[in-house]
This record gives C-alpha cells, structure tokens and sequence, in this order.
C-alpha cells in the first residue's frame, strides 16, 4: 500500500522479443516526457506549461510518500496512511486521531506535524559530466564510487548556498546519467484532516493490496512559510465528476525504487537470499507486536501504526516473491538478459567494453550474502528510534570534522537541516515498542554472531537480551528532544563526557558497523554501480536511449487509461461506490465502520463512487499521488496497487496490474455529507450544501 526523451517502447519490444507492447509502462522523468508517444497513442499535446503545472502542483512527503497543492493557501492532500505518522504522533490515550478522525475547520485548531518535510521540485539539470570529472581510466569501483561521492557532495552544498533550496543529486541507469533536483522545503506543516482509521484503511489487512476495495484513504494538511499558509500560484483544481471508463489519465508522483534494469544475478540473490531474510526479520517482529498489542486498548493505539507498516511490507515482499518464483515471470527476465549478452559478445568492441559486467555483479552478490547476515543483525538495531538517535549524535561530531566530500551523505552540508529536524523531533517515544524492537535486536546479534562472539558479549555483558534491553532503555534520557539538543550543541566534548547508556550502545557498535558498512558500499554496492552503468551504456548502444530509469523517490509522470480487468474469470469493474462499502461492512474489524458513517448513510448519495483502478505505472512511494486528466484536474488519489501489479517491480504488464485510487467524487460525498467539512470544501472551490 504503501506504495520513489523522445517516444519510447519497452526495451523487451525493442529487442524484439516475445512481449506485447505495454502501453502504459514508464515512470518518466518530468524533463524527458514520451511527448510524441502521448501524441501518436492518445491524441494528447503536453505543453510546457501543462507539464510545469503539474511539477510544480506535486509534492513529495520526506516519509515516503506522495502528494499535491489543492489550493493557493498550501492546502496538500495526501494519503491518509502517508499522513498517519504524524496523525499517529499527534495522538493519545486521551484523544485518539487515529480511531476518532480530525478536522480543523480554522487555522487555529490545526495541529503542527512533529517529523514532516514537503518538497517541490523546482527545476533540474543534468550533471553527469560534473559528476565523473575526476574520473580517470584506471580506478577500480570503489575508487570510482568515492570521487563520484565528493564531486555530489561538492555539487549538492555549491547548489544550496547559491539557491537556498534542497539539492539532490539523483543516480539514474545505474549511474549513466546524474541529474541534480533543485527543491522548495517545508518543514511547518499542520494537520487540517484526517478521516478515521477504520474508513482510510477498510478492509484492513485481508483487503491490502486487492480489488474491489472501499477505502476513504486521504487527508488534508497545509504547508506555513515564515509562519503564514503558503501562497502557492500552483495547485490542482478538482473535477469531482468528470472521469469515466477509458478516459486517459495522469500520475504525478515519487516511486521509492524499481529494480527493472537489475540483472538475473541482482533479482536470484533478492529471490533466494534477501527477501526471505527480510521476511523472517518482519514476521519475528510482528508477531511480538501483536502480542503487545493484545494487552490493551492503549497498546493497541500504540503499536497500530507499527503493525501496520510491518503488515504492508510483509504482503508487499510477498507479492514480489510470487513473481520472482514464478518460472514464466523469471523465464521472460531472463530472455531479455540474453538477448542483450548475445548482442554485445556479436560485437568484439563491445564484448571488451562490457562482456564482463554481469560476471562482476554476480559475484558482488556472492560476497553480500557472505556477510549479510550480520549487517542486517547490526542495521536491526535501527527499528530502536532510541539507538537512532544516539547512533546520529555519536557521529555528528566526527563526520563534520571531515570535508563536506568524505562525510557519510546523511551528514553533508546539503542534508544537515533534514537530519536535525529528524533528531529534534516533538514525537513521542514509547518505551514499551523500544523495548521490544532492542531485545529482538540483541537476540538477532547472538544469533548471526554467536554467543562468543567479542561484540555480543560486549553489549550483553553477561544479561539475557531481555535484560539487556531493560538496563539500556533505564540509562538513557533521549526520550528528550532538548536533551538530544544540548548534546548535539556540545559537539565532541559533550560526547566524549556522555555517561547515557544509549551513547554507549552506539560508541560499542560503530567501528563494526563502520566497517561493515564501507564494506557493502566498495564491495556490493560500488560494484553494482560502476558495471551497471556498463550495462546501461550496452542497453544505449543497442538499442539508443530508449528506456527510462528506474524509480528513485523523485517525480515522475505516469499515464495510462481508467480501465477495469478480469481476475480468475471474474470481472472487475473499474469503480467502486458507496453501496458496495456498505453492502461489506458486517460490524466485525477490519469490515466495520465507524459510528458517524453508519450515521450519515441516508445522508449520502450511494452511487457516488469510491475508489476506481487504471493502468498507470506505479509502486510504493506514489501513494498520495494526484491522478489528473488532460485538463491537468484533480480526478482522484493514488493509495495502492492489486496484487498483480506488485511484480511489476520487476517486470512490467498491464494484464491485470492495475493502480488503485480513491475517487474524487468519493472524497467531496464524505467531506459533504459526513463530514460537514464546509471550510475545506470551500478552500477546495467545491460549495455544495449539506
């Protein structure tokens, strides 16, 4: 659910191989749209000014999510589960947004997000030649990677000193190209609208990822510059009732990450190696989540989200692993592969250049799983936001005693102000969830270090890990953000005098962790980079620039057609409406609905519809994407894709893979007439009375 050039075909059809053409497929880049291809298959002209109006209306949420400016105020909308971190941190025993909903129909009642940062992509450049300036014939990997890390961080620090803005250098095709993404940042932002749990997420779990699906999944926030709304001359105007069934529309969002351009090597080791460790590492905690859980009411409020997060990751890996061990699915990856390898070993200056690529990532992929085991053991402890914050604190005074070009990236001059606002962070810490996450850590360590091991005896020092945890959490007072402050204002002195038990943990685990670290970077992911950026050069020389790259969490542009699908012989009509939420709620969790709507049901229209699916290409990180039509109006909300599309993460087919959005039309009935949410419809320019 939780889900970041000229006319262009998939590179299978290219290649000319066993494929149908995939109509939709592509997230694109907003400065290399398919303008031609939208032209010739749909009859649609992007103007400059439409594709600028759209970039500069999309939002992108520091959480993982998506979103877009709905009024000149600074109004956002959202998703509901992209904005629950903050509805959840704004929550209590004593007053539960998450159960009961919020609404601020004035400014004063909004509620300040704890942990929230906005971005607005302002303009990009091409920076490739920049980037690999210092790049000489003779460099291995890791040589190569880390001047590619200075001349980044050079770039990114120059950019925000000559801007004020964010400034991001993005790695596309493996490292073939870099661009650097110039971003507007707001970190005052305020909760307007929130609707309840129950009616955002019905369906709960079982429904996650399928269709049909009745869930009311947005919310509202605005954004403050200097303490006042926004003035934001770009948003989306809504047009709550003009889509119907083929109607062409648009997605502009941030896909987290796709793995297409991966080789069969990178996607064996995610099948048989990494996604069933991750698996075993979900599946341990949420079982002790839901334990905790069961105790009360009040631990149900508090590990809600957390539950929640780890159940989507679950059905989200899950979903991966059905197309990864399907052998049709493998079998077309694996074609596609081959016919690249025989093109370039049919071309002696090409087998020379690049013929090695693949053997050199496979083997990078060998040595990951040598030591994977104990890098995620060590990377575990970072569930614990406790051990986050002192691991951030330890190392601040070291990494900014270095060049801007040698620190870690999280700490460069271009990313301080977002790591700061993470480590002063008003949210709540709850002990309980801490213990849990730490115990299991520590358990993990025994287990892929062994008992004997120097590290593990040293943290342990003799105590069970349940103890372990208890002695570490009655040590520390970073539960306080003012604490976390006054020692990061006293630098390395304040460090070095630190008695915090949580401090310790993070002095005893960072040379290995360090080490482990640099070591995944040069041998792995260094690796990866440099001879995947050999294949992406093979793919242009084959076939020209002719793919689009995968996702990376900045924006793109996907689009496609409002469209139904058939699933097991059944088909699935492409709307969802209000009668149809009724008809599936039977007052049992995650199928009941909460006292106000079942309230409010004569006051509804219920053949307003709900949610819809189409077929534009998508993944986690979009959540909370506008879905516009050509007008570039507001039509709906991205919130998940089916099952079917989860694989596309890979390989891409519009078969069955569908997007699953809530409707706008669906969005303004509830704000209606459940609601009674005039104020917003107003700043939304929808008057209608209750």
């Amino acid at each position: 659910m939780r889900l970041h050039k000229a006319a262009r075909m998939t590179f299978a059809v290219l290649l000319g191989l066993p494929s149908v053409l995939h109509a939709d497929e592509g997230m694109w880049t907003f400065d290399h749209l398919p303008t031609d291809l939208l032209q010739q298959r749909y009859g649609f002209t992007a103007s400059q000014a439409w594709i600028d109006h759209i970039r500069l209306s999309s939002v992108r949420f520091n959480n993982g999510g998506s979103g877009s400016f709905v009024s000149p105020d600074g109004l956002v909308m959202t998703n509901h589960h992209v904005g629950s971190e903050c509805i959840h941190d704004l929550s209590s025993g004593a007053r539960d947004y998450m159960a009961t909903g919020f609404y601020a129909p004035t400014r004063e009642q909004e509620a300040r997000c704890p942990n929230l940062e906005l971005n607005v992509l302002m303009s990009t450049e091409d920076v490739t030649t920049a980037v690999n300036a210092g790049i000489s014939s003779g460099l291995d990997s890791a040589a190569r990677s880390a001047s590619q890390k200075k001349s980044i961080a050079r770039l990114e620090k120059e950019c925000a000193e000559r801007t004020a803005l964010r400034c991001d250098v993005i790695t596309f095709y493996a490292g073939q190209v870099f661009g650097l993404y110039r971003y507007k940042k707001y970190t005052d932002v305020r909760l307007v609208f929130a609707p309840e749990a129950d009616i955002a997420f019905f369906g709960g779990d079982p429904d996650n990822f399928t269709y049909p699906r009745y869930d009311l999944d947005v919310s509202f926030f605005h954004v403050y510059d200097g303490g006042q709304p926004a003035k934001t001359d770009h948003y989306l105007t809504w047009n709550p009732k003009g889509i119907a069934e083929s109607d062409l529309v648009f997605v502009s969002g941030n896909p987290g990450s796709t793995h297409r351009q991966d080789t069969v090597a990178q996607i064996e080791f995610a099948r048989d190696v990494f996604h069933p460790w991750l698996l075993k590492f979900l599946r341990v905690r949420l079982a002790l989540l839901y334990a905790y859980s069961s105790r009360g009411p009040e631990e149900e409020r508090i590990a809600k989200e957390t539950i929640f997060g780890y159940e989507n990751s679950v059905k989200a890996i899950v979903g991966l692993q059905a197309g990864l061990l399907d052998p049709e699915f493998v079998a077309r990856r694996v074609a596609i592969e081959t016919e690249l390898h025989n093109r370039v070993n049919a071309d002696p200056k090409m087998r020379q250049e690049f013929g090695g690529a693949w053997d050199r990532i496979a083997a990078a992929e060998k040595t990951f799983a040598g030591f994977l085991s104990e890098y995620r053991a060590l990377g575990s402890l970072g569930q614990s936001d406790l051990f986050r914050y002192a691991r951030t604190l330890l190392r601040f005074p070291a990494e900014l005693a270095k060049p801007n070009g040698d620190r870690l990236p999280e700490y460069r001059d271009s990313n301080l102000d977002s790591l700061k606002q993470d480590l002063f962070s008003e949210a709540p810490v709850h002990e309980a969830i801490e213990k849990l996450m730490l115990t299991q850590a520590f358990l993990d360590m025994k287990e892929a270090l062994g008992a004997d091991n120097v590290l593990v005896k040293q943290v342990l020092a003799g105590q069970t890990p349940e103890a372990t945890a208890d002695a570490f959490l009655k040590g520390t007072k970073l539960q306080s953000p003012a604490e976390r402050k006054r020692l990061s204002e006293g630098g390395q002195t304040a460090m070095d005098a630190s008695k915090d038990s949580m401090i310790a943990l993070a002095r005893l685990m960072d040379a290995r962790s360090r080490e482990l670290r640099k070591r995944f970077e040069d041998q792995v992911q260094a690796v990866e980079q440099a001879n995947g950026t050999l294949l992406a050069q093979a793919r242009f020389a084959v076939l020209g620039a002719a793919t689009y790259p995968d996702a990376t969490f900045t924006l793109r542009l996907a689009f496609g057609t409002v469209r139904g699908y058939t699933d097991a012989g059944r088909p699935r009509r492409w709307y969802t409406s209000f009668h149809g939420l009724f008809e599936n709620s039977v007052g049992i969790q995650p199928y009941k609905l909460p006292r106000r709507w079942v309230d409010s049901k004569t006051a509804l229209n219920l053949d307003t519809p709900l949610d819809f699916v189409a077929t534009p290409d998508i993944t986690g990180g979009n959540s909370g994407s506008p879905v516009v039509n050509r007008n570039g109006e507001l039509v709906g909300i991205v919130f998940d894709s089916n099952l079917q599309g989860i694989p596309n993460d890979f390989l891409y087919t519009d078969a069955q893979a569908r997007m699953v959005a809530v409707h706008a039309a669906g969005i303004v009935e509830a704000l209606r007439a459940v609601y009674g949410a005039d104020a917003l419809l107003r700043e939304l320019h929808i008057v209608q009375p209750r």
